[in-house]
C-alpha cells in the first residue's frame, strides 16, 4: 500500500510537472517571437494536439485495462500493444504526413504550415508507441517508472522547444525540437519498458476495439470542441484578408494576398492562443475531479444504488460549479491586468477574449464533468454524440460572428463568443442527460447563489486597478475574495466542502 501511495503521488507530482512546464512553454514562446510566428506554431500545435490527445488517452486506458486484467500476461500484452501501436501509428503519421500539404493549402491556407505539419507526423508516430508503454507500467501499477517518463518527457519537450526558438530556429525549429523530445523518450521507454514477449494467447481484437473505438471516439470530439475554435480563426481571418488583400491597391504593398491572409491568419492565432492559455485554467484545475465522479457513479449504478449516484453527481456537479466560478469571475474581471501579467504589452488586445473564453471553458468544464457521469452509468455514446453536437455549434458559430464582425478588433472577442456559445451547448444537453439519467445535477440554488457571487466577483476585479503587474494580482485577489465572501453571505459554504477539497487534493 505504501508503495501504491508513493507511486500515484509520483504520478500526481508528475502531472503538475506537465502542466507547469506547459504553461512555461506558452509563455515564454511570445516573448521570443512575433504574434505571426507564435500564431503558426500554435496552429500545428493545435491541429496535432487534437490527433495526439485522442492517440495517448485511448492507448493508455486500454493497455492499462488489459493488462490490469491480467498481470501475468503483461509482457504478451505489452508486445501485442506495440504491433498494433506501430500500424496505427504509421497509418496516423504516414496520413498526415502525405495529407500536410492539402491541409495547409486548401483548410488552413497557409502553405507555411505543410513542413511543420510534416514534422509532427513524427511525434505521432512516436507518441503511439511511447503510449503502449506507459500504458504497460500504469496497469501494472508501477507509477513510480511512469511518472519519471513522463517528468523526463516533460522536461526534454520543453528544452526542445524553448531552446529552438531562444536560438532563433522559429516555428518549424521549435516543432523539430518537440519531434525530438518525442523521438528520445520513445528511445528511454524502450530501454526501461522493453518490448515484451510474443504472446501466447493474443488479446481478441473485436474485445480491444470495442473497448477503444467509443474512448477514442468521444475524445476525439471533446478535444476538437475544446481546441478547434482556433483553427476556424485561423482560416476564416485569412479568408477575409484575402478577399480584401485582393484589391490592386493593397497587393502592391509588396506582397501577394495569399501571404497577407496567412499571416494575418497566424497574427490573429498568436493573440487568441494567449488568451487561450488563461481561460484553460479552470478546466485545468478542475480535470482531477472526474477521477472522483467516475468511480462513485460507477459504483452507484452497477449497484442499482440510484440514490447513491444522485447525491455523488449533485455533490460533485455543485462544488465543481463554485470553484469553477470562483477562479473565472476575478479572471475575467481583470482580464487586461492577467494578460499584462505574462506577456508583452500588445497581447493586450486579446483580453476581451479572454474575458468571454473563461466562461465558455467554465461550461466546457461542466459539460465534461457531465460527459464522465454519463460514462460512468454505461453511456459514452451518448456523451459522444453530445460532444459532436458541440462541435458543430463551436465551428458554426464562431465562423459565422466572425463573418459577421469581419477582421479587426471585434475579430478575437467574436471567435471567443462563438465557441462560448458551443461550449454551453454541450454542457446544456450533458445536464439534461445527466438529470434524466442519475436524478441530478448542479442543484438550482447553488446555480443562482454561484452566478450572483460571481458577479460581485468579476465587478471587484474590473473596478480595482490592473494596470501594473502587482495590481492585477491584486485586483484577481480582490475578486476571489469578493466571490467568496459572498458565497458565504449567500449561506452556500457547507462542512462538505472542505471534505470534498481534501478529497480532490489527495487525487
Amino acid at each position: 500500500m505504501r508503495r501504491a501511495g508513493r507511486g500515484l503521488l509520483a504520478i500526481t507530482g508528475a502531472k503538475v510537472y506537465f502542466i507547469v512546464v506547459g504553461y512555461g512553454i506558452q509563455l515564454a514562446l511570445p516573448r521570443l517571437w512575433s504574434e505571426e510566428t507564435f500564431g503558426l506554431y500554435s496552429t500545428a500545435m493545435q491541429a496535432v494536439s487534437i490527433l495526439n490527445n485522442v492517440l495517448i488517452v485511448a492507448t493508455v486506458q486500454s493497455v492499462s485495462k488489459f493488462t490490469s486484467e491480467a498481470p501475468e500476461r503483461a509482457a504478451g500484452t505489452l508486445r501485442q500493444a506495440l504491433g498494433l501501436q506501430l500500424v496505427v501509428g504509421a497509418v496516423l503519421g504516414g496520413t498526415l504526413w502525405l495529407l500536410a500539404p492539402a491541409v495547409a493549402r486548401r483548410v488552413l491556407l497557409d502553405t507555411q504550415l505543410q513542413p511543420l505539419l510534416r514534422t509532427a507526423a513524427v511525434v505521432v508516430f512516436a507518441y503511439a508507441l511511447y503510449a503502449a508503454m506507459v500504458g504497460a507500467l500504469n496497469g501494472l501499477q508501477r507509477f513510480g517508472r511512469q511518472a519519471a517518463l513522463d517528468a523526463t518527457f516533460s522536461t526534454l519537450r520543453a528544452t526542445g522547444i524553448v531552446g529552438a526558438a531562444a536560438l532563433g530556429f522559429g516555428a518549424l525549429g521549435a516543432l523539430t525540437g518537440f519531434a525530438s523530445a518525442a523521438v528520445g523518450i520513445l528511445l528511454v521507454a524502450l530501454a526501461v519498458v522493453g518490448l515484451g514477449r510474443r504472446p501466447e494467447r493474443p488479446w481478441p481484437l473485436r474485445r480491444w476495439f470495442a473497448f477503444v473505438a467509443p474512448l477514442a471516439a468521444y475524445h476525439l470530439f471533446l478535444n476538437l470542441v475544446m481546441m478547434s475554435d482556433l483553427l476556424v480563426l485561423k482560416r476564416t481571418v485569412a479568408e477575409l484578408v484575402a478577399a480584401a488583400a485582393a484589391d490592386p491597391g493593397v497587393a502592391s504593398a509588396g506582397r501577394d494576398a495569399a501571404s497577407l491572409a496567412a499571416a494575418a491568419g497566424s497574427r490573429y492565432a498568436g493573440l487568441y492562443r494567449a488568451a487561450q492559455m488563461f481561460a484553460f485554467v479552470p478546466y485545468q484545475l478542475m480535470l482531477s475531479m472526474t477521477f472522483v465522479v467516475f468511480p462513485a457513479v460507477s459504483r452507484a449504478t452497477a449497484a442499482g444504488d440510484r440514490e447513491g449516484a444522485r447525491r455523488a453527481v449533485a455533490g460533485a456537479m455543485r462544488f465543481s460549479f463554485l470553484v469553477l466560478l470562483a477562479v473565472a469571475a476575478p479572471l475575467a474581471g481583470a482580464a487586461d491586468g492577467v494578460m499584462r501579467l505574462a506577456y508583452p504589452e500588445h497581447y493586450l488586445q486579446a483580453a476581451p477574449a479572454l474575458g468571454i473564453l473563461v466562461f465558455g471553458l467554465v461550461a466546457f468544464t461542466l459539460f465534461v464533468l457531465s460527459a464522465t457521469m454519463l460514462n460512468g452509468a454505461g453511456r459514452p455514446m451518448l456523451a459522444a454524440a453530445i460532444a459532436a453536437f458541440g462541435l458543430v455549434v463551436v465551428v458554426l458559430g464562431g465562423r459565422t460572428m466572425l463573418l459577421a464582425v469581419g477582421v479587426g478588433p471585434r475579430a478575437l472577442p467574436a471567435v471567443a463568443l462563438g465557441s462560448s456559445v458551443g461550449m454551453a451547448s454541450a454542457m446544456a444537453l450533458a445536464a439534461v442527460s445527466v438529470r434524466r439519467a442519475l436524478g441530478a445535477w448542479v442543484p438550482w440554488r447553488t446555480a443562482v447563489r454561484g452566478l450572483l457571487a460571481a458577479v460581485v466577483g468579476f465587478v471587484v476585479a474590473r473596478l480595482v486597478p490592473h494596470g501594473t503587474r502587482p495590481l492585477a494580482l491584486l485586483a484577481l485577489v480582490a475578486g476571489g475574495l469578493a466571490y467568496l465572501g459572498a458565497l458565504a453571505v449567500l449561506r452556500e459554504v457547507a462542512r462538505e466542502d472542505v471534505a470534498l477539497v481534501r478529497r480532490v487534493l489527495g487525487r
